[in-house]
This record gives structure tokens, C-alpha cells and sequence, in this order.
């Protein structure tokens, strides 16, 4: 049996879907492993543009088995609301999904609470899409007032809702909240979300016996990872993060595979960088060259339209995560964003207090003084998207792939120039 994840190794939003979508053909099951619905991936296929934020990519396949695992809180009206658009669009969903009894159910008063306490003490918002993803996974922690998906199932979870319903008013009716709120109405909450449980019913299972059996059975996985390596809740630029482990240390306690079924790891990030929301970013252009890449990479979020920050590659910072996730091959995505340029440039390194350094710092000040210090090359200055093979690359822009991987210390092993996926180049 061998495992494939893929990764982002930026701030999200590298393009992962498209990855996924086109490793599937090879893999009989999908499993997204950690996130909630604040997580949007895109697909382009048959001149067709699919929008997900719960199911995994790989749904699209008719022989691949899409699994939404113990990892991910799951808000049950998006998901019904998600898998309609896609039936709607004649995409088939029937025992081909599976959604995990383990995982964690978001429920309205985590999206209040979002809401509420949206803010980091100094004004910089965190960054969250206001879906209840935090406070959903800080209720998971807490265990007390967390419900998961099999809950809906058994006995007494009337009682228990109402029960949290009050102890949610207690907490957040002195914050701001209307205490007529209908999201404190665990009466009505309970109807919504039994409805939306029924509904859900024939994918709801154990998925984690599901994947420790089809991985003792030798069944090929491929396990689909939310956001991006530098907004790990441990590991990235805390506070502005995710709040689950969105990178490659994340995967076994996602989705309950342990780490020695996973054989080959594909690291995911654009040929720049983006990030959305607040926190420190070194290499960021706000400038007429940050709105360029925006418009030409159409950076904007897949589940909020907001506009994305943009600025050049930061080497140090993908080296970082390429190592934490243990990364053994790079998709590049996205070259052909920066094909009208005359020059390009790469983040080799920083200077923090005056000293030259290459490593990523733990701690956000410390990132907030770095000052990246730049290589520039040369830019190619012709379109990419109808190139297919390696060797049909300029000259400028095969240089430019050969630094990255160069820097970051992994093989190039598909590069991107297109959002189709006929639109790839594979290197190897």
C-alpha cells in the first residue's frame, strides 16, 4: 500500500486542488483530513469550474471513494448545500462520500462567536473567514460543549444542545450578542441539524476503520490537505493561523492513517507568494507589481472573494515547510501569472536586526523585522499556457524553476501554466 499527500507550503490557497484532481485518476480514495469549509478548493475540468470547501477533489472520479475524516469540523448546512450545487452540475454522489461519525459539527453559535471574537488584543484581525472553523476546533479541545457527527445519532442530544445553547448565551449575551439571537435557540437548532443529519446519514460512518482496513488491504490513498504549512496552528505564524495542523504533521491525526502508510508527499505553492488576512509577510509588494499578479492570478479567495495579499517566492519560508512536511517533490503552480514580466524575483534570505539569516523565525515580531533580501533574474515576457513539455519552456522561465527547487531543496515535479487540467507540465 503507499499513501500520497499533498501539501500546501505557503499561506494557502496554492492551487492543491488542481494537484489532487489530477493525482486521483492514480488513487482509490480521497480523504481530506483537517480544515472545515473555510478551506475552498477549485477544480477546472471539461470547461466546467467547480467550487468545494468540504468534499474532497477527488469526487469528480467515479471509481475514487471521497472521504471527509475525523479531522475536519464540518458545518452540516454547507455540506448539504454543497453536495446539492454538485448534483445540480451532474456530478454523481451516493456511497461514493463518506463523512466521518468522529468529526466535529459546527453549529450557529460557533459562527456568532467567530464573529464576536474576530480581533487579536491591538486591532489585526486574525483572518478567519467567520465559518465557526475556530471556535468549533476551541469547543473540540474543550470537549465540554463539542458535538460530533455520530452524536446526532444517539440518544439525548435534544437535552445536551439546549444544555450548551444556555451555557453559549452565558458566555457571549455579555460580548454583544442579542440574547433573541436565533443561535441561541437550541430548540431550533436541534430541528435545522437533525434535518440536516438525516440527510447526511447514508455517508455517515467510521471512516477511520474505513482507511486502517483499505490500507491493510493495499488500496492507494491520497490524502488532500486544507490551507497551508505556514498557517499551522503549532507550526506556522501564530496567531495568524488556522486553527488545525495544516501542514504535513497534521495527516495522522487527521485522518487516523499513521505515518508509515504515507510513502510520497508532494509539496504545493504558486511560482509568488499570496496570503490573506493579517500577520507578517516579508516579501509582500503593495505596489503596482502585488496588483499586477492579483489580477493576472485572479487572487482572489475561493470561499470569501476577498482580495489576496501578493508579493515575490520567499525561498526561506517554502524551505521551512518543505521540511517540516516532509516533502519529496514540488508542484509549481501558476507560472504563467507572472509571464508578462520583465524580471522576477526570489527571497534567498533575511536580515533580522542586521544579521543575515536563513531560517524561518518562530515568532511573529521577529518576523515582522525581517527584510528579505532578494535575488533577481530575468523575466520571460511570453505567455506559457500552451506549452506541455519541459523543454518547451523559455529559457528565463526553466531558470527560474531550476532556483526554486534549487533553494528549497526538492525536485520540480509538475508545473502548472494554466487552471485546466490539461494546462500541466510534468517533469518527471
Amino acid at each position: 500500500m503507499s499513501a500520497t499527500a499533498v501539501i500546501g507550503l505557503q499561506w494557502g490557497d496554492e492551487a492543491k486542488g488542481k494537484i489532487v484532481d489530477l493525482l486521483t485518476e492514480e488513487h482509490d480514495i480521497v480523504v481530506r483530513y483537517q480544515g472545515g469549509a473555510n478551506a475552498g478548493h477549485t477544480v477546472v475540468t471539461g470547461g466546467k469550474t467547480f467550487k468545494l470547501s468540504l468534499v474532497p477533489s477527488g469526487i469528480f472520479r467515479p471509481h475514487v471513494t471521497c472521504v471527509i475524516a475525523a479531522g475536519v469540523v464540518v458545518n452540516f448546512k454547507t455540506l448539504c448545500e454543497e453536495i446539492a450545487s454538485l448534483r445540480a452540475q451532474g456530478v454523481s454522489i451516493g456511497d461514493n462520500l463518506m463523512l466521518s461519525d468522529r468529526a466535529h459539527v459546527i453549529l450557529p453559535w460557533h459562527i456568532e462567536e467567530d464573529r464576536i471574537l474576530n480581533e487579536c488584543p491591538g486591532g489585526e484581525a486574525i483572518g478567519t473567514t467567520l465559518r465557526g472553523i475556530g471556535p468549533c476546533y476551541r469547543d473540540k479541545v474543550g470537549r465540554s460543549l463539542a458535538v460530533r457527527v455520530g452524536d446526532f445519532f444517539e440518544p439525548g442530544l435534544k437535552e445536551r444542545l439546549l444544555a450548551i445553547a444556555a451555557s453559549k448565551a452565558k458566555a457571549l449575551i455579555p460580548l454583544g450578542l442579542s440574547p433573541d439571537s436565533p443561535a441561541l435557540d437550541g430548540e431550533a437548532v436541534y430541528r435545522e441539524y437533525a434535518t440536516y443529519a438525516e440527510e447526511l446519514r447514508p455517508h455517515v460512518t467510521d471512516t477511520t476503520a474505513f482507511l486502517l482496513d483499505a490500507a491493510e488491504n493495499g488500496k492507494k490513498i491520497l490524502l488532500e490537505g486544507a490551507q497551508g504549512a505556514l498557517l499551522d496552528i503549532d507550526h506556522g505564524t501564530f496567531p495568524y493561523v488556522t486553527s488545525s495542523n495544516s501542514s504535513g504533521v497534521g495527516i495522522s491525526a487527521g485522518s487516523g492513517l499513521p505515518a508509515k502508510y504515507i510513502t510520497r508527499v508532494v509539496g504545493v505553492i504558486k511560482a509568488y507568494t499570496t496570503r490573506v488576512g493579517g500577520g507578517p509577510f516579508p516579501t509582500e509588494q503593495n505596489n503596482e507589481i502585488g496588483q499586477l499578479i492579483r489580477d493576472r492570478g485572479n487572487e482572489y479567495g475561493t470561499v470569501t472573494r476577498r482580495p489576496r495579499r501578493c508579493g515575490w517566492f520567499d525561498a526561506v519560508a517554502v524551505r521551512y515547510t518543505a521540511r517540516l512536511s516532509g516533502v519529496d517533490s514540488l508542484a509549481i503552480m501558476l507560472l504563467d501569472v507572472l509571464s508578462t514580466l520583465p524580471e522576477v524575483k526570489i527571497c534567498v534570505a533575511y536580515e533580522l536586526d542586521g544579521e543575515r539569516i536563513d531560517r524561518f523565525p518562530s515568532h511573529t515580531e521577529q518576523l515582522r523585522r525581517v527584510r528579505p533580501v532578494y535575488e533577481t533574474l530575468p523575466g520571460w515576457e511570453q505567455e506559457l499556457r500552451g506549452i506541455r513539455r519541459l523543454a518547451e519552456l523559455p529559457k528565463a522561465a526553466r531558470a527560474y524553476v531550476d532556483r526554486i527547487a534549487e533553494l528549497v531543496g526538492r525536485p520540480v515535479e509538475i508545473i502548472s501554466v494554466g487552471p485546466d487540467r490539461e494546462e500541466t507540465i510534468f517533469c518527471q
